[in-house]
Parts: C-alpha cells; structure tokens; sequence
C-alpha cells in the first residue's frame, strides 16, 4: 500500500494586516477600544457623562497611539542591550552529608 500525499495549505507566511496594525497588534487594538468603552461607559454612569467621554476618547485614542509606537518597534520586539557583559562562572558546591 503506497502512502498518499496531500497538498497542505501553510498560509501566507505574513502577519495579518487590518487598517494598519499587523499581527497580534490587533487584538491589542481590540482591547485598547474595548477597555476604553467599559471605562467610559463605568464613568458615564457613576460620575458624569461628559467626563465619561473624555474617558472614553482618551482611553481609545492614547491606546491606539501607545500600540501604533509599539508597533514600530517589530512584530517581534525583543529586549537589545548595548555594552559589554561580562559573566563570572560560579559553581555551586552541594554540601556533604
């Protein structure tokens, strides 16, 4: 019996791309809005509604900025330091029993 082969689909190999924000920056969006309208919305309805909408804008609008910068920095980002490092060996001596 010979095995048969099958053609597998391995997607685009690229990040999803919606309205300008890539990958997982999207659901970050999504949060940022989502946040947002709860915490407006919570504002809105014990304190006023006008200060509900500033909340609201400035939780959606600072979010999506704050993740449009983070963005910048790749897909990926990683944390790059800069210098020279030096690593002493250190041995650790189990105790004799």
């Amino acid at each position: 019996m010979t095995a048969r082969k099958f053609a597998v689909y391995k997607g685009l190999q690229r990040p999803l791309i919606y309205k300008g924000f890539r990958g997982k920056f999207i659901y970050w969006g999504i949060g940022a809005v989502l946040s947002g309208l709860v915490l407006g919305s919570v504002t809105m309805a014990v304190i006023n509604m006008w200060l509900g909408m500033v909340v609201l804008i400035g939780c959606i609008v600072g979010g999506l900025f704050y993740i449009a910068s983070r963005q910048k920095k790749g897909l990926h980002n990683k944390t790059r330091h800069n210098g020279i490092y030096i690593v002493t060996p250190f041995i650790y001596e189990y105790p004799q029993v």
